[in-house]
């Protein structure tokens, strides 16, 4: 039986793959065309991988009592 924090930070990981994935995606795109809007992109999905690899390190102590 799963614990609801465990589920839990199994999706922010996802979620940081997700964002990673997608930043990289974004900058190869940007390298390739110079497209500024891909750019922008990039940055605001590597900031909400960094938030959420922050947000994820919070969650250290959380359900182990």
């Amino acid at each position: 039986r799963m614990k609801l924090i465990t589920a839990h930070r199994i999706l922010i990981v996802a979620g940081i793959a997700f964002f990673l994935f997608y930043a990289l995606l974004q900058a190869r795109i940007y390298l390739a065309r110079d497209s500024g809007g891909a750019l922008v992109q990039a940055i605001v999905a590597a900031a909400i991988a960094i938030g959420l690899i922050v947000y994820y390190r919070t969650l250290k102590h959380w359900g182990r009592h």
